[in-house]
């Protein structure tokens, strides 16, 4: 598996017009995938541990599987075809029985808010990482006009 995947953090956050835009990457290389507002805000709220009158749906999911005894072991975002990105997640479930674990098949923008919630690590499949245009200097450049507008 190493050498057929990246291992990749969240670099930016930024809001979009149609959205928000989730800079993935490491030092090599930063990719953007575009999510809706909402999952978002979701990945944002879990960066800052920031707690929530009440669950939302990521929060129950989570809820549900601590309530199984799964946790998220990693997530794997595997392919851009057709301008979607597709992701896995892997479960683990550990009991007196063994451990199993069980990939799942998931949008990357619900598969990162579960990873970060759980601190979890995030992959790319190395066939991916290589195919994405690396956006580094537009994160860079976009971080740079923010700090400035936060000082002015």
């Amino acid at each position: 598996m190493k050498n057929d995947v990246v291992q990749v953090e969240i670099r930016g956050l930024l809001p979009v017009n149609n959205g928000c835009a989730i800079f993935v990457g490491n030092d090599e290389k930063v990719f953007v995938i575009q999510v809706d507002h909402n999952v978002g805000m979701v990945i944002s709220n879990f960066m800052r541990s920031e707690t929530k009158e009440r669950p939302l749906t990521h929060d129950l999911l989570l809820m549900i599987l601590q309530g199984l005894g799964v946790t998220v072991e990693r997530v794997v975002i595997t392919e851009l075809r057709n301008a979607t990105y597709y992701a896995r997640i892997i479960l683990q479930q550990e009991n007196e029985l063994g451990r199993k674990l069980l990939e799942v098949d998931a949008r990357p923008s619900d598969s990162i808010a579960l990873a970060i919630a759980q601190k979890k690590p995030i992959y790319v499949t190395r066939r991916l990482f290589d195919q994405v245009e690396d956006m580094s200097e537009a994160l860079t450049r976009l971080s740079e006009s923010s700090s400035d507008a936060e000082q002015a």
